[in-house]
């Protein structure tokens, strides 16, 4: 069992988590995001984790992890407990150590650009026995006709082809780290019982459900939330250089972070965002949430 479903704090209980990846500060699209996961646990009666996703040392900015827990303090979102991802990497060792001792996984050769557009190594790799020695990265093997099925509960059903839309796909790059899915997977399938974020994310999912079952990993219920676009009509992110949030004006924040998620407006006369908080925790309603 995980160390986390092994805890009797968590059993039999709704864990909810908010993962941000220190690279830069929570803009609006991540406080949607926060503001949302925080309200469906609390709502039902659940827990919520921050684990800060710190996977990817060459991607991270000094200072953002601290900066993203200010802000979420400031907007009156306080975790049950905090994760750090990178504290992780046995839990992602021993993964993919199962993934290759049981024939799921081949380590792949290719570059970016001889994989074309597709990106995606369908047998050569496999045929020809790399090693780990080489200039190598570890991929999943998915069959050809995988399809991964789950019901979203804010976007419904969902269905995926994952064995044309994202065909072995890779578990640990080229210079070592895990990937991104492989550490998800892993991290959610330890008693994580729900994950609410963001839209950008729901072709993650379908992977991190393939290799949870895989690993006879536990498989959270996921929800995916209506991306925020700014006036140039491009998704809000750190890539894209997107604003912090201002840590001034938090009840405005939340305000606005609310009208997006369909939370009825509340009174003027809560004026402390611990209040909005408890506001919105009565009146949540996933169903609101637009599609």
């Amino acid at each position: 069992m995980s160390e986390l479903g092994a805890d009797p704090l968590y059993l039999d209980r709704y864990v909810g988590r908010f993962a941000p990846s220190p690279t830069g500060p929570l803009h609006a699209g991540s406080m949607i995001a926060a503001l949302a996961s925080y309200l469906d646990a609390k709502r039902n009666g659940g827990l919520w984790l921050v684990r800060i996703d710190d996977i990817d040392p060459p991607r991270e900015i000094p200072g953002a992890s601290e900066g993203i827990l200010g802000t979420l303090k400031a907007h009156g979102l306080h975790p049950d407990a905090i994760e750090y991802q990178s504290h992780h990497s046995d839990r992602f060792t021993r993964a993919i150590e199962q993934l290759k001792h049981e024939g799921n996984a081949f380590y792949c050769g290719c570059s970016r650009n001889s994989l074309g557009a597709g990106g995606v190594c369908v047998s050569t790799c496999q045929r020809q026995g790399h090693s780990k020695t080489l200039n190598t990265s570890l991929r999943v093997i998915v069959p050809a006709g995988a399809q991964i099925e789950f019901d979203d509960v804010i976007q419904g059903k969902q269905t995926f082809e994952l064995g044309k839309q994202h065909a072995n796909f890779i578990v640990r790059r080229k210079d070592g780290l895990f990937a991104y899915q492989l550490a998800a997977a892993c991290d959610d399938g330890q008693g994580i019982t729900h994950v609410i974020r963001g839209c950008d994310l729901l072709e993650s999912t379908p992977r991190q459900l393939f290799l949870q079952n895989l690993l006879g990993l536990s498989s959270p219920q996921y929800g995916h939330l209506p991306l925020v676009y700014g006036p140039d009509g491009h998704k809000l992110s750190k890539q894209a250089g997107a604003h912090g949030v201002n840590n001034a004006t938090p009840c405005a924040n939340l305000r606005t972070a609310a009208e997006h998620l369909g939370i009825p407006k509340a009174p003027n006369s809560t004026a402390e965002p611990t209040q909005l908080i408890d506001w919105y925790i009565e009146h949540w309603d996933r169903n609101r949430v637009p599609r």
